[in-house]
Parts: C-alpha cells; sequence; structure tokens
C-alpha cells in the first residue's frame, strides 16, 4: 500500500497524481513500458488515444494481477505520448483505473514510440504487500 503526499506548500495536483508516495514494506516491482497491444500483439485503438490509453492501463493491471497486485499497488507511472493535448483528455480514464492516493505521475511528449501507429506508452512501478506477492508464471 501507499500513502499519496501533496504537501501544503507547493501547488495542489490538478489530476489523478499524488506529489510524491510513502512505499511500505512489499515487493517492489518495475513494469515494462506497455502499449496498446492485445494478447495476440495487434494494436488496440489505432488512431484513438482514449481506446489506446484504456487498453495500456488494462495491460499494466493483468501484469500487475499476475503477481497478486493490484492497481492500487501503482506508485508512479510515466506517460510517453505522442500528443500532449490528446493524452490530456484521458484523466476520467485514469480515474477508472486509480484512486486517491494517486501515483506519482510524469507525462512527456515524443515524437513517435516504435511502432507509428502507437501512440501511448506507460511504465509503471508498484508495491505489492508481500502477503499478496505471488511469483508470476512465465510464458516464456
Amino acid at each position: 500500500m501507499v500513502n499519496g503526499v501533496n504537501p501544503s506548500k507547493i501547488w495542489s495536483p490538478f489530476g489523478a497524481f499524488s506529489m510524491a508516495v510513502i512505499q511500505g514494506e512489499g515487493q517492489i516491482v518495475h513494469l515494462k513500458g506497455q502499449v496498446s497491444l492485445d494478447r495476440q500483439g495487434q494494436i488496440v485503438g489505432q488512431d484513438n488515444m482514449r481506446a489506446q490509453v484504456r487498453k495500456t492501463l488494462e495491460n499494466i493491471r493483468d501484469v500487475l494481477e499476475a503477481m497478486g497486485g493490484q492497481m492500487a499497488d501503482v506508485i508512479s507511472l510515466v506517460h510517453y505520448a505522442t500528443d500532449i493535448e490528446a493524452f490530456m483528455t484521458t484523466g476520467d480514464i485514469r480515474k477508472e483505473f486509480f484512486s486517491a492516493s494517486y501515483p506519482v505521475t510524469t507525462t512527456v511528449q515524443i515524437e513517435r514510440l516504435y511502432h507509428p501507429e502507437l501512440l501511448i506508452e506507460i511504465t509503471a512501478t508498484a508495491e505489492i504487500p508481500r502477503s499478496r506477492f505471488r511469483q508470476p508464471q512465465s510464458s516464456a
């Protein structure tokens, strides 16, 4: 479990994020940057930032669940968006996956991702309580 921190001496968060999080005693998990691919590796939501953000967050959720984790365990996110204005319209989707205390978040606009039809990549770090953590079964 993480606890969000929003000090009163700096600006207040304007969206679904915290300024900092305090991490408990759990298993730290660093997720590879996720993109909007289905199980077969096909792009979901071509030319649709909202659909791609939703699928990318679903992929993060699914990776965490494989280890006993939940979206509430996420402490940090980095968004790599090809269109920052389009990304800024997805706050409501983030709120479907996260609630207070929100993870700390960094968002940057990039020229492109490894495939030109991908619009967003999100990396995450989570702290899964040891009582829930389980070694995932690898498909490799």
